[in-house]
C-alpha cells in the first residue's frame, strides 16, 4: 500500500514539476530549504546527547498556536531538546523568531529517503503534530521508529472532511499509527472517528488557540501608534490576513467611511506575501490614498491605507484598532483566526465564509461577540460601529471574555503528552543499527 501511495506522490510531483518551478522562478517560493525538504538534516540539529521532542507545525497559525505548548514543553521536560518544523516559509520565519533557529527546520517531503535521515539523526521519543497532517510515510516510519505520536489541536474542516471521507479504508490504517488525537470541538471528534481514527484514542482538549498570548510589540507597532496619536488620526481600522478579492472591497468600505471620518486609517495586512505588489496595484488602481508600511517613514497617516508589506506583525498591530477586519471570509477561503483582535477586546467583522473556523466563530456569536457581514454591508457595519461607542466597546468586551473564557487546552494537551512520554520510557527502545548511526551522523 505505501508503495503505490509513494509512487503516485512520486508522479504527482513530477506531473506538476514545471508548476513548482515556474512559482520558485516568479515568486521565490519553494526554493528556501529545499535540501532540508529533501532529506538533508541540517549541521543546527546535529545530535546534543538530549532527548528529542519534535513538533511539526504547518504554517504561521499553527506556530502560533503550539507556542504556548512548546513553553510548557520546555519548562516540564528541560532535559528534552523540543525542535519545530514547519512547512511553508512564513511558518519558519516566525518558528525561527519564536523558537531559535538552531531548533527550527523544514518538514522532509513525505518520501522514505527524505524521512528517515531525520529519524535515524533526531530519533525523537515524542512527534506532536499541529492540526491536521497525516503524511502516510512519515507516520508509518515515526511509529516504527520508536516515536509516540500525538495530533494536537486536531481539526478536520468541511473540506478535509469530504477528501477524507474518500479514502477513509486507506485513512484507517494510517492513523492507528497515531497514540492520541486531541480535538478541538466534539464536532472535530466526531469527524475525526468517522475518517478512521479508533475512537478510544480521540479526546477533546479544546482549542490551543485560545492560550495563546500575544508575543513582544515590536518597535515599529510603538512608532505607529505614536504618529497616530500625534497626528490625531483615526478612527483605526486594522483588517488582517485579507485574500485576493477582499482588497478592493475593502478600499472602497474605506472610502464610504473617510466620507464620515476623514481622517481614518486603515492597516491591511494581506495573508501571503507573494501578493503584496499586487494588492498595492489594485489599491493604485482604486485610487484610496496608500502607503507601504516597509517605505513607512513617519509620514501622515490621516485619510490613508497602510499596506503592511511585512510578516509577525498583524497580531500587535491589532492593539491600533478601533475595529478589526478578519479576512479569507468575503470570499470563500474558509476564514482565519479570530483571537488575535479578540485578546486584544477589539470588536470584530467577519465575511460570511469561515468554514475553517465554523466552531470558533459559533462560539463568538452565541456570545454576541462578533459581526458577520456580507460583501455588500461591509461599510455600513463599519459605520454603524464607528458611530456606536457603546455597541462597539461592549462587542470587544465580550470578545476578550469568550476568548479568556475558553482557555485551558494547553494544560489538558500536556497531560496527555506527559502519559505519552512515560509509556515510552516504560517500553523497550527499538534497536538501531551500526549502519543507521553511521548514517544519523553523516547525515548531520
Amino acid at each position: 500500500m505505501y508503495w503505490v501511495y509513494s509512487a503516485l506522490l512520486a508522479v504527482g510531483l513530477l506531473v506538476s514539476l514545471p508548476y513548482w518551478l515556474l512559482q520558485a522562478a516568479t515568486k521565490g517560493k519553494y526554493r528556501a530549504g529545499l535540501a532540508e525538504r529533501l532529506g538533508r538534516v541540517p549541521g543546527r540539529l546535529r545530535p546534543s546527547g538530549q532527548p528529542v521532542i519534535w513538533i511539526h507545525a504547518v504554517s504561521v497559525g499553527e506556530a502560533l498556536a503550539v507556542s504556548g505548548l512548546v513553553a510548557k514543553i520546555k519548562r516540564r521536560w528541560p532535559q528534552h531538546r523540543v525542535l519545530v518544523s514547519t512547512t511553508t516559509d512564513t511558518g519558519q520565519k516566525l518558528a525561527r523568531r519564536r523558537f531559535g533557529e538552531d531548533n527550527v527546520f523544514y518538514f522532509p517531503l513525505d518520501f522514505g529517503f527524505a524521512v528517515r535521515p531525520y529519524l535515524r539523526a533526531l530519533r525523537p521519543e515524542l512527534i506532536v503534530i499541529a492540526e491536521t497532517e497525516f503524511w502516510p510515510n512519515f507516520l508509518r516510519l515515526a511509529a516504527e521508529s520508536g516515536a509516540r505520536i500525538a495530533v494536537a489541536n486536531g481539526r478536520i474542516s468541511d473540506r478535509s472532511e469530504r477528501g477524507y471521507l474518500r479514502w477513509r479504508v486507506f485513512l484507517r490504517r494510517i492513523l492507528r499509527r497515531v497514540d492520541i488525537f486531541l480535538a478541538q470541538s466534539e464536532e472535530d471528534r466526531r469527524r475525526l472517528v468517522a475518517i478512521g481514527a479508533e475512537a478510544g484514542r480521540v479526546r477533546v482538549s479544546g482549542n490551543l488557540k485560545f492560550d495563546a498570548t500575544l508575543p513582544p510589540e515590536p518597535a515599529i507597532v510603538g512608532r505607529l501608534r505614536q504618529a497616530l496619536q500625534q497626528e490625531e488620526a483615526g478612527p483605526v481600522l486594522v483588517c488582517g490576513s485579507t485574500a485576493d478579492g477582499e482588497e478592493q472591497v475593502l478600499a472602497e468600505s474605506f472610502a464610504e467611511v473617510l466620507a464620515s471620518y476623514p481622517r481614518a486609517v486603515m492597516l491591511l495586512a494581506p495573508r501571503h506575501p507573494e501578493r503584496f505588489s499586487g494588492v498595492a496595484q489594485t489599491l493604485m488602481q482604486s485610487g484610496t490614498p496608500f502607503m507601504l508600511r516597509s517605505h513607512w517613514n513617519g509620514e501622515a497617516l490621516a485619510g490613508k491605507i497602510l499596506l503592511v508589506d511585512s510578516i509577525g506583525e498583524l497580531a500587535s498591530l491589532y492593539g491600533l484598532g478601533d475595529l478589526a477586519f478578519v479576512g479569507g471570509s468575503l470570499v470563500p477561503r474558509g476564514g482565519h483566526n479570530i483571537l488575535e483582535p479578540a485578546l486584544h477586546g477589539l470588536p470584530i467583522v467577519v465575511g460570511p465564509h469561515t468554514e475553517n473556523f465554523r466552531d470558533v466563530v459559533g462560539l463568538f456569536q452565541r456570545k454576541d461577540a462578533v459581526r458577520v457581514a456580507e460583501v455588500g454591508k461591509l461599510a455600513r457595519i463599519f459605520l454603524g460601529l464607528l458611530a456606536d461607542k457603546s455597541e462597539r466597546e461592549g462587542l470587544g468586551r465580550r470578545a476578550a471574555e469568550t476568548a479568556a473564557a475558553e482557555k485551558g487546552a494547553t494544560q489538558i494537551t500536556m497531560q496527555a503528552l506527559e502519559a505519552l512520554l512515560a509509556a515510552n520510557s516504560a517500553a523497550p527502545a527499538p534497536e538501531i543499527t551500526r549502519r543507521e548511526s553511521e548514517q544519523a551522523a553523516s547525515s548531520s
